[in-house]
C-alpha cells in the first residue's frame, strides 16, 4: 500500500471521527464543536435559509437563533464518503445522517434525515471547516437545526 493510500485513508478516518465528535456534542445540547471548527470566512448552506451564508460570525449568529437541544438519543451514519485532495489538506465528507428522538412514550422515532457534505480544510495541523451543507431528505418549510 502507498503511503498516499494510507495518508488519505488515515485523514479520511480522523475527519470523520471529527465530525462524529461535532455531531455528538451538538446531540447533547453544546453546538460549539461545530461552530468552533468554522473558518472565518467558512460557508454555510441548510434548508431554512434563503442564501448562502458566509462567515463564521454569521454561521454562529444563525445558529444560536433557531438552535434548540432535540435530545437527540441516537445518530445514524449512513453511506460515509470522503475525498481527499492530492495535497492531503483538504477532505470533502458526505454522509446521510438520522436523527433520532424519543416520542411521549419513550420509544425512538426519526427526528431528521439529513444528505450532509462537509469541506475540511488542514489549516495549521487541525482540521476545520471551510464549507457545511444540510439537506434534508424530504421537503419541509420549517426551520430545524437537528
Amino acid at each position: 500500500m502507498s503511503v498516499d493510500k494510507v495518508d488519505k485513508e488515515q485523514i479520511s478516518k480522523t475527519v470523520l471521527e471529527l465530525d462524529k465528535e461535532f455531531n455528538e456534542r451538538w446531540s447533547n445540547g453544546d453546538n460549539r464543536g461545530y461552530l468552533d471548527a468554522y473558518t472565518d470566512d467558512a460557508t454555510y448552506f441548510e434548508p431554512a435559509v434563503k442564501k448562502m451564508i458566509v462567515g463564521k460570525d454569521k454561521i454562529i449568529a444563525w445558529i444560536d437563533s433557531i438552535y434548540f437541544n432535540e435530545h437527540i438519543v441516537r445518530n445514524e451514519y449512513l453511506n460515509p464518503q470522503v475525498h481527499v485532495n492530492g495535497s492531503s489538506d483538504f477532505a470533502l465528507m458526505a454522509y446521510n445522517l438520522n436523527t433520532y428522538i424519543l416520542d411521549e412514550k419513550g420509544k425512538e422515532q426519526l427526528n431528521c434525515a439529513w444528505n450532509t457534505s462537509h469541506g475540511y480544510q488542514l489549516i495549521d495541523g487541525q482540521w476545520r471547516i471551510v464549507h457545511s451543507n444540510w439537506a434534508l431528505t424530504r421537503t419541509t418549510t420549517e426551520e430545524t437545526t437537528s
